[in-house]
């Protein structure tokens, strides 16, 4: 006679089930945007970095070597003890901890837009700051590097679009090509980089599924066109040429010819169906998904 007592960690385990469920569930909702926005960050930090930061450092030094009126010796009577009591400040210098002048209106902004940061010890220290504050603001560095930024990637498309270029480019990916270790990252971000913001040569139709590499598999692929006259005789009724994409990138893949009546039309566009062929199928459609959610619900709704 079998007992029918359940024991108490069986009963703390059903317990936590549905805890574990509500927790994974809203795992997945704060997921996709908290990843976003992390990733976006990530490539604001780099930028900043690795472009922006050294260019600014590059703009300040050039700006100081340019503006600094840093002298070794001046008039007494031109050295301001007080800056805050001097009425005509165009006329007068501050003397620095490092034993040098520099003008008192360049000190006088420093002093009064420094904020919590320390007044700089040096007079080279005071010009750089000063830079900062006149010419270097967020608002005024940010817009500038965007409208050059543009502007080189424009030219640089331009140079790309002529023989030069192309062939520039192309003998720079031989040499990388030679590269044991670089050359496999820099391919793979090619592919990616290539996928994202290249133009697609080929206009695809539809997206079809069809019954390959053999009966009872099914693939997801891209028709091109009609096929060749040949191989529509042969096969006696309308033949598809259709590209195969493969996992994880969508732009490599292979050509096959499959008769238009062994081809299953998908309800769904070319970007939904990428976004399969990238992810290797865990992103699936929006009507696919919604559909295969609702019935995962509803068998969970059934087991509890």
């Amino acid at each position: 006679m079998e007992s029918n007592i359940e024991t108490p960690g069986a009963e703390k385990k059903r317990a936590e089930h549905p805890f574990r469920i509500a927790v994974i569930r809203g795992l997945a909702v704060v997921s996709p945007p908290l990843l976003t926005i992390v990733i976006f960050f990530w490539i604001g930090g780099t930028v900043n970095q690795y472009v922006l930061r050294p260019c600014t450092d590059g703009l300040r030094y050039v700006l100081v070597w340019q503006l600094a009126d840093v002298r070794e010796d001046v008039p007494k009577s031109q050295v301001a003890l007080r800056p805050e009591e001097v009425a005509d400040p165009s006329q007068c210098y501050y003397e620095t901890p490092d034993e040098k002048y520099v003008p008192l209106l360049v000190y006088d902004r420093v002093r009064r837009d420094r904020g919590t940061e320390p007044l700089p010890q040096t007079a080279k220290g005071v010009y750089q700051r000063y830079v900062e504050l006149k010419y270097l603001q967020p608002y005024k560095v940010l817009p500038a590097f965007l409208a050059i930024f543009i502007l080189i990637l424009y030219l640089l498309g331009k140079f790309m679009a002529a023989r030069i270029g192309r062939l520039l480019v192309d003998t720079f990916e031989r040499g990388v090509h030679q590269l044991p270790l670089v050359r496999s990252v820099y391919s793979s971000v090619k592919q990616v980089s290539d996928f994202l913001f290249t133009f697609r040569e080929i206009e695809y139709t539809r997206v079809i599924a069809v019954e390959y590499p053999r009966m009872g598999i099914w693939s997801l692929g891209f028709v091109t066109g009609e096929s060749m006259d040949d191989i529509a005789a042969a096969a006696n009724e309308p033949v598809l040429s259709v590209l195969m994409p493969t996992s994880p990138m969508a732009v490599t893949g292979y050509t096959i010819n499959v008769k238009k009546s062994e081809v299953l039309d998908l309800n769904i566009t070319v970007d939904q169906a990428c976004q399969f062929i990238i992810s290797c199928g865990v992103v699936c459609p929006p009507r696919q998904l919604s559909e295969a959610l609702r019935a995962k619900a509803i068998a969970e709704e059934k087991s509890q």
